[in-house]
């Protein structure tokens, strides 16, 4: 039997009814896992023993009816460290590394009684924007098997869209949760920097990453983000604010929400289909009582420069400690410690990772940080006052999540600069450390398209509730591909 058409709140009356129990749910969740796995390759690791063994625990112990999260499966990111589960970030270098210790997310979860059920594919070590990085497979677009689908955090996104698991977690750096979920009609959501802890996320662009969900629905993205979400000791850039229920403004209606549409977010380079969409979505926030006002972003056309800058320098950092010592991958043919550097990570490493490690190097190079580094920092902060002029006075942005439509396998995975303005409309909202949410808003060729919106730092709430308010009143969210049941 089958649970991936029921929502969480469903479930989890089901599991507090004893209808079913967790262990019955798990067992599910994995036969839906291993009967879909082949189509889409969402999965690195499939964890069954473990999640089967903790399903044992939590039916023994009894489900807490005041828990949501009690009992219910979840698929993580090959990139967020898990005890005893291989975490190996689609990388040959961390082919065999199994963490000795949780993430703070996945800790979290595992308080909250959910069960991890496996490790999703990725771009390797979140380098990329369509999954086709990884050392271990290549995973496709749950709506069509021969398109991509999206990245960094494809595997997780397909899980989801293709009904693998209900809920999952991703990480992005530049767009690597909004754009999958984009590509593939389901909910995602990147968090303010610092409010899920950065604690056991393997590191890509520190000033930039951020954990965050994956699901089906606006208010189970929500009820995630309640359990994953808070201060964290063990990261020093974790937010020091108090976790309100993200769910709380959810049902309101949006009467009166001041909300921008930014013309270079529809300008050069967006597919007219995506726009027309876009603008059609515009007009029903409105219905719904919004008020939309077009207004300028001058300085996001600079986004894709200043990122590939910054992140490929933070990358350059962060990856020195793949040295071939201590875990992970160590090349054989090394007679000195110098070879076992190079030659470690000269095999270790893909060439979408080294590529942005030697950019990186360069921009923090003697002679060159002031103009490149330098430079992209400062211009990074003309991004941000761009932000804070318009939520000056408007409550969210919005836009597209995406120029286009997910594109073809191999399409653009030769051509590295056109893989880079695919996150021309995502890149910005990390840059200034703000939330984003991608929600479905209709079909373009028979495929997903995502709806953005922005809030300041924060607003997760205010953002739950606007996107809420658009799901409740269209049926896009409720369109399935084929893999998962439906007819499209």
């Amino acid at each position: 039997m089958s649970f991936n058409n029921k929502t969480i709140k469903e479930l989890h009356d089901l599991l507090v009814a004893k209808e079913v129990t967790a262990t019955e749910l798990t067992k599910a969740t994995l036969e839906d896992i291993k009967s879909r796995e082949e189509a889409v390759g969402s999965f690195i690791t499939i964890s069954e023993e473990a999640a089967l063994a903790q399903a044992k625990v939590i039916d023994e112990k009894g489900i807490d009816a005041d828990n949501i999260m009690s009992g219910i499966p979840l698929a993580v990111k090959d990139n967020i460290s898990t005890k005893g589960i291989l975490t190996t970030a689609a990388s040959k270098m961390l082919y065999n590394y199994e963490p000795i210790f949780d993430a703070t997310a996945v800790a979290n979860a595992y308080q909250n009684s959910m069960i991890v059920v496996g490790k999703t594919n990725m771009d390797e070590f979140a380098m990329g924007g369509s999954t086709e990085t990884s050392y271990f497979k290549k995973t496709k677009n749950a709506w069509d098997q021969s398109k991509v689908p999206g990245g960094s955090s494809g595997g997780s996104a397909t899980a989801v869209a293709s009904g693998q698991v209900r809920l999952s977690l991703g990480s992005d750096t530049g767009g690597s949760i909004r754009q999958p979920a984009a590509f593939n009609g389901i909910v995602g959501l990147k968090p303010t920097y610092g409010t899920v802890s950065r604690f056991g996320l393997i590191a890509f662009g520190s000033s930039l990453d951020q954990i965050g969900p994956f699901s089906q629905t606006v208010e189970e993205n929500a009820q995630l983000l309640n359990v994953i979400a808070g201060a964290d000791s063990k990261d020093s850039t974790s937010a020091p604010v108090q976790v309100t229920d993200f769910t709380s403004k959810i049902g309101q209606d949006i009467k009166g929400m001041r909300i921008a549409l930014p013309k270079e977010y529809l300008g050069e380079g967006i597919d007219p289909k995506i726009k027309e969409n876009i603008l059609v979505a515009a007009k029903h926030f409105e219905k719904l009582g919004a008020i939309i006002e077009e207004v300028s972003l001058p300085h996001s056309k600079y986004g894709v420069a200043v990122y590939y800058i910054i992140a490929s320098s933070e990358a350059s950092s962060n990856l020195q400690r793949f040295d071939g010592i201590r875990y992970g991958f160590r090349a054989e043919d090394a007679r000195s410690l110098e070879e076992i550097y190079v030659n470690t990570r000269s095999q270790g490493f893909g060439e979408e990772v080294k590529r942005r490690i030697m950019l990186g190097t360069f921009s923090l190079s003697s002679g060159y940080y002031d103009a490149y580094f330098k430079k992209a920092g400062q211009v990074r902060t003309l991004i941000i006052q761009d932000f804070e002029k318009v939520f000056a006075d408007y409550d969210l942005i919005l836009g597209p999540t995406t120029p286009t439509v997910a594109y073809d396998l191999d399409g653009q995975s030769h051509d590295p600069v056109a893989m880079y303005l695919a996150d021309l409309l995502t890149i910005p909202v990390n840059l200034a450390g703000l939330a984003g949410i991608s929600i479905p808003s209709g079909f373009v060729d028979g495929l997903p398209v995502g709806l953005q919106l922005i809030g300041p730092k924060y607003s997760e709430e205010t953002i739950y509730q606007a996107a809420a308010a658009f799901e409740a009143t269209t049926d896009y969210h409720k369109q399935q591909p084929v893999i998962f049941g439906g007819d499209n």
